[in-house]
């Protein structure tokens, strides 16, 4: 059996805040659209299932994010994903300056939760809250060389 990764789905309150940070912080939006109909109840097991979506990609290619906002049946809201609970957790991004994404991520009114911690002499690394609460690590690997522009 031939297995490959395609991309991870995030449900978000506000889809377009979502889209903004992302491609703030460097992810490239591939596009957008609206899913519903029979196929798409029984792809995801709802009745009625109907909900915008936005694809983004990593400038790399190599990683993807499916966004979705629930439109139908109404969104279930629940408590933010904490780092000792059991599911999904968070989504991390390599970046080659932390600082400067720190900075972005301010813009989109996300701040480190507790600052930022240096991992041996490997990695700059912080947890932040993004746009409906996604929690989100960035990371900055310093013995490699920058990433390509």
């Amino acid at each position: 059996m031939d297995i490959r990764f395609v991309n991870v789905g995030i449900a978000v309150r506000d889809l377009d805040a979502a889209v903004a940070f992302l491609t703030d912080l460097g992810m490239t939006l591939v596009g957008t659209d609206e899913v519903r109909g029979e196929w798409a109840d029984v792809a995801v097991g709802l009745d009625g299932n109907h909900a915008r979506i936005a694809m983004l990609r990593t400038p790399s290619g190599d990683g993807e994010l499916e966004l979705f906002q629930p439109l139908h049946p109404a969104p279930i809201e629940r408590e933010p994903a904490v780092a000792n609970e059991i599911g999904m957790h968070r989504v991390a991004f390599q970046v080659d300056d932390l600082e400067e994404a720190i900075a972005v991520a301010a813009r989109h009114g996300a701040h480190p939760l507790r600052g930022v911690a240096r991992y041996r002499d490997a990695f700059l690394l912080t947890y932040l809250r993004g746009p409906s609460d996604i929690l989100v690590m960035l990371a900055q690997d310093l013995q490699r060389d920058p990433l390509p522009s």
